[in-house]
């Protein structure tokens, strides 16, 4: 197993910040469709609590053993009363497939089962990303629905697969 530490945005991570934000690849899995500048970025940073609470969303830095950031994983759309949150994870291209998404959402079900007392994680996961639905599985999230026409990938309407880990 990878060891992968979770932290808090620096802004020492503005860059990485910037070119995972803006890459066009990932906005079809995702509700950003515009580029973000290093302005709203560093502002994002700069007031951004850490705390779920307030926030409705956490967003942590995936470092591997050598400290070298590989990826972002995030909690959002919160829900206090329903103990849930989305759970949504970046690795950088030359990371990926070497464990850490896995190891990062180990550490991110424990976190919110542990320290957050949530009842649920949960993601959605473009249909055909076969990858990501691996990865999901592999951490004992269930596939409990299909979400018709859900994401829009610039030419038409894909569905989204529903995961969810009950903590």
């Amino acid at each position: 197993m990878k060891q992968v530490s979770l932290r808090a945005l620096e802004p020492e991570d503005l860059d990485v910040l910037y070119r995972i934000e803006n890459d066009t690849c990932l906005w079809n899995v995702g509700v950003n469709n515009v580029p973000y500048s290093r302005y709203l970025l560093h502002e994002y940073i700069a007031t951004s609590s850490g705390d779920i609470y307030k926030d409705g969303q956490v967003r942590l830095i995936i470092e591997n053993a050598e400290k070298q950031v590989v990826g972002l994983v995030d909690m959002m759309n919160f829900d206090a009363r329903h103990c849930r949150a989305e759970v949504g994870i970046v690795i950088q291209q030359p990371y990926r497939r070497r464990g850490y998404a896995s190891e990062a959402l180990r550490l991110i079900a424990h976190y919110s089962h542990h320290v957050l007392h949530l009842h649920q994680l949960y993601a959605l996961v473009p249909k055909d990303n076969v990858a990501s639905q691996a990865l999901f599985s592999k951490q004992d999230y269930r596939l409990t629905g299909e979400l018709s026409d859900w994401l829009f990938d610039g030419n038409g309407y894909q569905p989204a697969l529903l995961y969810q880990l009950i903590c």
